[in-house]
């Protein structure tokens, strides 16, 4: 997979994979990486392209120094599935 790219004009992050991009939709409130939304095309789905993605975006937080807000079932899940990136979180998933 390519690198993450950082859109700040759309203010998305996109993951290009073979011709396609998913992306994961943000805004930055108050110094919070606040995300709300994230697509996979569905002639990338069941790669594992969404958790790369999202994989990559709590990476770039983490190296950034922001704390994330969820607002999307998809990033909330990966969180809860990896544990080493809870600590990134404004607050637990669900909570």
């Amino acid at each position: 997979m390519t690198d993450l790219i950082d859109n700040t004009s759309r203010r998305r992050f996109e993951l290009p994979v073979g011709g396609e991009v998913a992306f994961a939709d943000y805004a930055v409130e108050g110094g919070r990486l606040v995300l709300s939304h994230t697509s996979v095309p569905s002639a990338l789905e069941g790669r594992g392209v969404g958790s790369a993605l999202v994989r990559a975006v709590l990476d770039t937080a983490r190296a950034r120094g922001m704390r994330v807000v969820s607002r999307c079932s998809f990033v909330t899940a990966f969180i809860r599935r990896h544990p080493e990136y809870a600590d990134l979180l404004e607050r637990p998933p669900g909570g």
